[in-house]
């Protein structure tokens, strides 16, 4: 799961604000945002540098949390 959502809340980003400056319609921002659809990694950094530029201080591990394996070890 991502935290697109969680990271663009907290610096009080709007999805209509994040979809423009990734010049996207929002209904795709909202599918990524959901997990309907997944971003590949280009398009994940993509959408770290919308925020980044938003004024969000995140990087793309924050916004896309590695899987973690049963050790708690990235996967």
């Amino acid at each position: 799961m991502n935290r697109i959502a969680d990271i663009r809340h907290k610096n009080g980003i709007k999805q209509k604000d994040l979809a423009g400056q990734l010049g996207w319609p929002s209904p795709r921002l909202s599918n990524y945002e959901t997990g309907l659809r997944t971003p590949s990694l280009d398009i994940s950094r993509d959408i770290v540098h919308a925020l980044q530029v938003l004024g969000a201080d995140c990087t793309l591990d924050d916004v896309f949390p590695p899987k973690r394996n049963r050790k708690g070890q990235a996967a």
